[in-house]
């Protein structure tokens, strides 16, 4: 049965490019039609050179009730708001937007949460651990927020543009001064845990973020690119005997918060899977 939306329907829009390599509607629209919820998420693919005059005009519509934010947005929608969580000050990024009842725009980062919630429920211990985050953005730094926050002893930091990674570098020793910090290789030589936090992988042809033949047989990796489930990266990385997280698992089990901060009935990733009509 397909989605009835009318003069009712709340709006939650999606917004980034490019729109092909959304997956967050294919899982939130099949969940509020299952529970009958009057919403529907819109993908919205609003230009960089364009975001900052976009975002005001579309959070004024009488139905909008939140977005959500993706590449490459996330970093500048912070300036752009009335007030952001801690988390997203840490970040310096946030990937969700809800307007309160005076109409103010209030901003929230659960990039972080979703990859660590998905990292745990694989049975992948975090506290004590030791990390490589290869991109300093939104995303990136979100993780690299949780991490630390989940217990992670030692974390690792790159960025092909250096000064997001030092601006990063000191956001997270300013809120965890006892956590050790490396920042500017991408040797994933003795990580635990490497996450691929940029974009490459969206195209066929990129090229891989770390060197492969580097890592252990013995290390986690996860990545956040949604494009196809499998990247070369994480194709690669299962050939050596790596476990894997692909990028739209973070996105099952950060749902769940989004539902909450945007005022609507929540649910399990487990039930988020269950009707989600994913393809790639």
């Amino acid at each position: 049965m397909t989605q009835l939306i009318s003069g009712h329907t709340k709006l939650i829009a999606h917004i980034g490019v490019p729109t092909e390599s959304f997956r967050a509607p294919m899982i939130y629209n099949p969940y509020f039609q299952a529970c009958d919820i009057d919403a529907v998420v819109m993908p919205m693919g609003c230009e960089a050179s364009d975001y900052a005059e976009f975002l005001p005009l579309v959070t004024r519509l009488r139905n909008f009730i939140g977005a959500v934010i993706t590449m490459p947005h996330k970093v500048t929608s912070v300036a752009l708001l009335d007030e952001v969580s801690t988390t997203a000050r840490i970040c310096g990024a946030c990937n969700a937007i809800r307007r309160s009842e005076d109409g103010r725009l209030i901003g929230d980062m659960f990039d972080g949460q979703g990859f660590t919630r998905g990292l745990l429920r694989k049975g992948r211990t975090i506290r004590g651990a030791s990390a490589l985050i290869v991109g300093s953005g939104g995303v990136g730094s979100a993780i690299a927020a949780a991490l630390a926050e989940a217990g992670a002893a030692r974390l690792g930091l790159f960025d092909v543009n250096s000064a997001a990674t030092n601006q990063l570098a000191h956001r997270l020793r300013h809120h965890f001064p006892h956590l050790a910090l490396t920042a500017g290789s991408n040797d994933p030589a003795g990580w635990e845990i490497v996450v691929n936090a940029t974009p490459l992988g969206m195209d066929a042809g990129d090229a891989m973020p770390v060197d492969i033949d580097r890592i252990s047989p013995d290390c986690f990796v996860g990545e956040v690119v949604m494009k196809q489930a499998d990247t070369a990266f994480l194709t690669a990385a299962r050939a050596r005997g790596c476990s894997i997280q692909i990028g739209t698992d973070m996105l099952f089990e950060q749902i769940p918060a989004y539902l909450e901060f945007f005022g609507l009935p929540t649910t399990s990733p487990d039930e988020l899977r269950r009707v989600a009509r994913v393809r790639y």
